[in-house]
């Protein structure tokens, strides 16, 4: 384990020691936490080692070609593998009665995993997350001509595939040095067919039920999908949270948004 690998979980340790255990008052549940762009299974440690110490079952995969997957980069990497590599898991570890939970990007991604193992999933919780404008979409479809102009011309071309570079941490309302070096470090491009491949769904979009979005508000991200998709979520009857704290919740608010999911 290289010296990187050893502050991370030194930073984690030290921050389940400092902070008092989370108990739930219901049984226990089974959590797969999805991340967003850029981002990899890594960012939900404190969240999922405050869920494990609760007592529930905690998967916590990362995307093809992201995070440890990083080598796993190819040409074809796009939304619906992300999809695959969460319902693969969800199928392969034989999982019921799941807490689909999405980050960010994620969001587009827990949809289309529930879309193709509805019978396994409980419920699905959208962390200040993006949602599709229907069956068919891509992430960009709420962009202007304008936005995905801008997308298209930051692409770089690395070992033959289109790839986006990750923005600073602060952008994701991070602020405290530390969580910024780590989020910083840990961050891995996002190939460029991630954003515009269509999800084709094959039933009625967002069908699974009960569903629960929670919206950061400290500060709130300026992500046009992020924020019409805390409007439809509020518009369509779905649970409705905000948490005050910065877009990447699960690494300058852990102990909260572990309360929150628990909550239900």
């Amino acid at each position: 384990m290289d010296r990187r690998n050893v502050m991370g979980f030194a930073t984690a340790a030290a921050f389940l020691a400092a902070s008092p255990i989370v108990r739930a008052a219901t049984a226990s549940q089974t959590f797969v936490l999805v991340h967003g762009a850029f981002h990899g299974g890594w960012c939900w440690a404190r969240v999922a080692q405050l869920l494990r110490a609760d007592g529930h079952q905690v998967f916590t995969p990362t995307f093809t070609g992201l995070g440890e997957r990083a080598h796993f980069m190819s040409p074809n990497v796009d939304l619906n593998t992300f999809v695959r590599d969460i319902a693969s898991v969800i199928e392969s570890e034989e999982l019921t009665n799941v807490v689909l939970v999405g980050h960010s990007y994620g969001g587009y991604v827990i949809t289309g995993a529930a879309d193709l193992v509805p019978d396994r999933i409980a419920s699905l919780v959208y962390l200040d997350a993006g949602l599709l404008a229907g069956s068919g979409a891509t992430v960009d479809a709420e962009l202007t001509e304008e936005g995905r102009g801008a997308r298209l011309r930051s692409a770089v071309v690395v070992n033959g595939t289109n790839i986006i570079m990750p923005p600073p941490a602060t952008v994701f309302g991070v602020v405290q040095p530390d969580q910024v070096s780590w989020v910083n470090r840990q961050m891995k491009p996002m190939p460029l067919k991630a954003y515009t491949t269509p999800l084709v769904l094959k039933s009625s979009i967002y069908g699974v039920a009960p569903k629960t979005f929670i919206r950061c508000t400290k500060p709130a991200i300026a992500i046009p999908q992020v924020g019409s998709g805390a409007r439809f979520a509020q518009a369509n009857g779905w649970k409705y949270k905000e948490i005050a704290t910065g877009h990447d919740a699960m690494v300058s608010a852990p102990q909260e948004l572990t309360k929150m999911l628990l909550e239900g």
